[in-house]
């Protein structure tokens, strides 16, 4: 007998796949790279310099690679064209900030604001989406906080103490929810296996 996760609804079960286990897997290895990458960025980032440019592109590269892992592995709870978007956009934010790197730090926030607003956008539409599976609570709450993080960037951009130390911040933060997402859908693939 397969085993089989609640989604949340009375009554409603769904097939505790590979899938699951995947997405799950992908969150821990998301919360550990954000944060070495903040840890990063914040140790080596008080100017743009070669180290943090590298970093700065590195971070919506990689947010590309989980998306298309997350599309690969995603089957039935694989909403298609938000995670089209997010790839779009982490795509444009990569090459906008390449861009915008040697206009100073302010230039590099707004950029990164934008993305921040649309990509929190995106990550809320498919966290509503895939609510049945499970761990989606989180990424909710992610999504919106990532909207508002995206104008607070604005604001410091425009303000006199701009730093690239609130986007290690964001990071840090987003890896936590990243976190909690994972750990519930371990115990939801855990309690699903007890019923098989």
């Amino acid at each position: 007998m397969s085993a089989s996760i609640h989604t949340g609804a009375p009554g409603v079960v769904e097939p505790a796949t590979s899938n699951t286990r995947v997405l799950r897997n992908l969150y821990f290895v998301r919360f550990g790279f954000a944060v070495t990458w903040a840890i990063l960025l914040i140790a080596t980032a008080q100017s743009i310099n070669p180290g943090a440019i590298a970093l700065l592109v590195l971070y919506p590269l990689f947010d590309v690679a989980a998306a298309i892992i997350d599309f690969r592995s995603s089957g039935s709870s694989r909403p298609k064209a938000p995670l089209y978007i997010n790839i779009a956009l982490s795509l444009a934010a990569a090459i906008g900030l390449a861009a915008v790197v040697g206009s100073g730090i302010p230039d590099v926030l707004r950029v990164w604001g934008v993305w921040a607003i649309t990509a929190g956008i995106v990550q809320l539409i498919v966290a509503s989406l895939r609510w049945r599976i499970g761990g989606q609570l989180a990424q909710i709450l992610s999504g919106g906080l990532s909207v508002l993080a995206g104008a607070g960037f604005f604001l410091v951009a425009a303000g006199p103490n701009a730093a690239l130390t609130i986007v290690g911040g964001y990071a840090v933060l987003g890896g936590i929810f990243f976190l909690i997402s994972a750990i519930q859908l371990h115990l939801v693939i855990r309690k699903a296996g007890k019923r098989s």
